[in-house]
């Protein structure tokens, strides 16, 4: 892969990762709800199924907010590699990735191959 691939993929993962932390910041903001607003202690305010659809609504945000740092985890990987120049090498098999499969997915870390084996397990 020529550098200035990299480079232009390196741009375009620092890109996502400003945008997966502000997700993680409006998610965490989101979270600073009270205990009471969580808990039910309010139940003199609220329904029981608007207590239920509030605790539904946190734990989707709880869901999306993980999968927002696990993206931000594989972002940081990604540009870690290419700091130490190992982007575009499977990391289980050490073959080449892609550049299709990079410009894609930029974070990849698995060759087509292994990540199919990983999917099949």
């Amino acid at each position: 892969m020529k550098a200035a691939e990299i480079a232009s993929l390196a741009d375009v993962l620092a890109r996502e990762r400003e945008r997966v932390l502000a997700e993680i910041a409006e998610f965490e903001l989101e979270g600073q709800e009270t205990l009471s607003d969580v808990s039910g202690e309010n139940n003199y305010r609220d329904h029981m199924a608007d207590q239920g659809s509030a605790t539904f609504a946190r734990e989707l945000d709880m869901t999306l907010e993980e999968r927002a740092r696990e993206s931000l985890a594989q972002i940081d990987r990604a540009l870690a590699r290419i700091e130490t120049g190992t982007y575009g090498v499977c990391v289980r098999c050490g073959g080449p990735i892609p550049s299709a499969r990079l410009e894609a997915m930029p974070e990849a870390e698995l060759c087509i191959s292994c990540k199919e084996r990983e999917e099949n397990g």
